[in-house]
């Protein structure tokens, strides 16, 4: 068909093709033959010509896991949105959600590197494996249940994410564990408690999550780098990586990533939850948001502008 059309992807004639084949392989071999899987074999052909990577790397992959991959146009988050859901044993209404939530370009928003892969579809590695790429932001978390115009408690948002552990691993992203709530960490003087901590087999460490309901605050973060740092002298083992914090809350601060002690560390981090799922037009402007907090926190230049006013 490809032929046919000379390369011209919209040719009229296009159409015709696939409709008389469609109606003559539909006689021989059933409805699953109709127009518009057609286009679908086509679109596939054209996506993923390369077809003994393709079937090595997703061969438990389902036609339906493949029509979803099919609308991503871009081509290098639809390589690893197939290779993710081939490695990770995505259903297919997981693959869907994770495309709609912008799984991949929340990912890339907190990698040094924004040219480099997030992940190598031949190896279904991580191009570079530092934390930053394991943690999502906007953390999309509408499955909790939680009303975001409804005042609820931390113990509420807590015993939520408990019952939803599993969409809540997956959200976090690749490797993580849950090892414990409200982990008890003693001093002479006084008793703390951490809200949630995690293991990330990946990464060789610990992740300790402090959740909050409202907007965070300095006082948030020095808290977490103090439960990060006595979590690490009493609890990490010899030859595991040092521990790292997330404050997950309502809402991040610009200031609080240019000025507090999460300014250029790398062991503490902010993240905003969102107790509905966006359109992709909110979703978009969030990651931009969160990309641009996250490059004041690493002390990065701003990107330099391309002729015509356009980031790089």
């Amino acid at each position: 068909m490809e032929e046919e059309q000379h390369g011209e992807a919209r040719a009229g004639y296009g159409e015709y093709i696939a409709k008389t084949v469609a109606k003559e392989l539909q006689a021989e071999y059933g409805n699953n033959f109709n127009y518009r899987n057609i286009c679908y074999f086509r679109q596939s052909y054209l996506c993923f010509k390369d077809i003994e990577i393709v079937n090595a790397r997703v061969h438990n992959l389902t036609w339906t896991h493949i029509r979803h991959l099919l609308r991503v146009e871009d081509a290098q988050a639809r390589l690893w949105y197939m290779n993710e859901a081939s490695t990770q044993l995505w259903s297919t209404r997981e693959l869907e959600r994770n495309i709609y939530s912008q799984y991949y370009y929340r990912l890339l928003a907190n990698q040094k590197d924004k040219s480099a892969d997030v992940v190598d579809i031949h190896k279904g590695e991580p191009a570079l494996p530092e934390k930053g790429e394991f943690i999502k932001n906007p953390v999309v978390a509408e499955y909790l249940g939680l009303k975001p115009d409804r005042d609820f408690s931390e113990k509420k948002l807590e015993n939520a994410i408990i019952k939803h552990i599993e969409k809540f691993l997956m959200e976090m992203g690749k490797g993580y564990a849950l090892v414990d709530r409200q982990k008890h960490i003693p001093t002479e003087k006084n008793d703390y408690y951490i809200d949630l901590v995690f293991y990330n087999y990946i990464l060789h460490c610990f992740v300790l999550i402090d959740l909050k309901t409202d907007k965070i605050t300095y006082e948030d973060v020095g808290q977490m780098d103090m439960y990060r740092k006595m979590f690490d002298e009493q609890y990490r083992p010899e030859g595991h990586n040092p521990t790292f914090g997330i404050i997950l809350c309502a809402d991040t601060d610009e200031d609080i990533a240019r000025y507090s002690s999460l300014n250029d560390n790398d062991h503490l981090f902010q993240a905003k939850y969102m107790l509905y799922m966006p359109t992709k037009e909110q979703l978009k402007l969030e990651i931009e948001r969160e990309k641009e907090l996250y490059r004041l926190q690493r002390n990065e230049e701003e990107p330099k502008a391309l002729e015509g006013g356009k980031p790089e």
